[in-house]
């Protein structure tokens, strides 16, 4: 990019003149912020690489070749205080909850209902400490009828083994890792309500728990979805301290799991340097967004997840729920260069719970791996999910929208964007139950 050209892009994104196609998003909520679209004559990695060396915060970029170029930046808005309110969780299509957005507490004390009310089907797990010594919860919904034997002898057992014939599946459903992504915790929540709902009800999923154990973690970075509600709306990282030698916060704890993990800067990620650069790397700047830490599983949040995981019985399917872009997404993270051995599987089945989701409000996703819809990020937990864990169908799932609100989804997109989902989900586990043998 010329240097020129490269002067216009920063001095347009710091004070909003039109170096293109611009659109200055905000959401309907009170609790809005400020999105700046550029409608960019540059390559995406050209982009990333001025706002990296700027410390301005991407929301999203695409650089797909059947979608204009696109660069999402936004302006923080003022911190937001948390509702009060009591729900009836009786009823899924009735319930007020998943009419707004909840913070931590109130999310705390919807899963404590939703046990009590479900104390057959429903258990609530503490799987460790965050960073600031939150307890992390872990919600199961289960018919009870596992007949796999002791699940303690299942760390003797290769992992990604076919299930025996008289053996629940397991699905684990993760929510916001980055702490604005509200909607993607929102929509975990109404999936655990869809699964404990009577099935009479549209949008219930509770037919699924005849084959399946569901593995839910709504908040997997606490501290951070936390400070969203009290401090910053936008806040992406955990709130670890990161050493001595800086006053920055937080690491990206999805960079942070241990497959093909690098400590390097993100426009290396990006394959923006020479290859044939013998240089020393530079040091990674512990103050941006995308900071993977000195190591991986150095998050506390990350660490309990992964070994959680690990020790629930035959999973074989895993989504990580986030936003925004609207596309469901199959390994691998860190390369483009290489395909999994069951990307044929992987992709079959994500076009046909991409035409289910479709099918509830016309929504449409984009499938393909997530490098190729995004770029070329290491140490991410979908490749973990899938190398690591051996579970074939692990997928990121992002949610609405494609960029008019972006992190700042307005309220009233949380239930269709939970409809939609909980068909994704009926879709994914019918299909891996069907190839399992199963008759759903």
């Amino acid at each position: 990019m010329p240097p020129l050209c490269l002067h216009l892009l920063i001095l347009a994104l710091s004070i909003s003149l039109v170096l293109c196609e611009q659109h200055v998003l905000t959401s309907e909520e009170p609790r809005s912020g400020l999105l700046r679209r550029f409608s960019i004559p540059f390559t995406v990695q050209d982009v990333l690489k001025v706002v990296q060396d700027h410390d301005l915060d991407v929301w999203h970029s695409t650089d797909s070749e059947d979608t204009p170029h696109h660069t999402h930046v936004s302006i923080p808005p003022p911190p937001q205080l948390g509702s009060s309110s009591v729900w009836d969780l009786s009823s899924l299509t009735n319930t007020s909850f998943h009419e707004s957005y909840h913070p931590l507490h109130e999310v705390e004390s919807f899963l404590n209902q939703l046990v009590f009310a479900n104390p057959n089907t429903t258990r609530l797990s503490n799987i460790g400490h965050s960073a600031d010594g939150k307890e992390m919860t872990a919600l199961t919904i289960s018919s009870g009828e596992y007949k796999g034997g002791d699940k303690k002898k299942k760390g003797k057992e290769k992992k990604g083994r076919a299930p025996r014939a008289n053996e629940k599946l397991g699905f684990v459903i993760i929510g916001a890792q980055h702490a604005r992504e509200w909607v993607a915790t929102s929509t975990a929540l109404y999936l655990a309500h869809a699964l404990v709902a009577d099935a009479s009800e549209s949008y219930s999923l509770s037919s699924l728990l005849a084959h399946f154990d569901f593995h839910i973690i709504p908040v997997p970075n606490p501290d951070g979805y936390e400070y969203t509600w009290r401090t910053d709306r936008l806040w992406y990282k955990n709130r670890q301290s990161i050493g001595p030698y800086t006053n920055c916060v937080g690491l990206d704890m999805n960079r942070n799991w241990g497959y093909k993990w690098k400590a390097v800067p993100v426009e290396r990620d990006l394959n923006l340097t020479n290859h044939k650069d013998s240089r020393p790397r530079e040091p990674v700047n512990p103050c941006s967004h995308w900071y993977p830490g000195t190591r991986p599983f150095e998050a506390p949040e990350v660490n309990n997840i992964a070994n959680w995981v690990g020790i629930q019985p035959n999973v074989v399917a895993f989504i990580d729920l986030r936003s925004y872009g609207q596309m469901l997404s199959s390994p691998y993270s860190y390369t483009c260069k290489r395909l999994p051995k069951d990307a044929e599987d992987q992709m079959e089945a994500a076009l046909g719970a991409s035409n289910a989701l479709k099918s509830v409000h016309g929504t449409q996703f984009q499938t393909g791996s997530l490098c190729s819809l995004l770029y070329s990020a290491p140490g991410n937990i979908v490749d973990w999910m899938y190398a690591r864990e051996a579970i074939k169908y692990s997928y990121v799932a992002h949610l609405r929208d494609t960029g008019t609100y972006g992190f700042l989804l307005p309220e009233k997109w949380i239930r269709p964007t939970g409809e939609e989902t909980s068909h994704l989900i009926d879709y994914l586990s019918r299909f891996i139950a069907k190839n399992d043998g199963k008759s759903m």
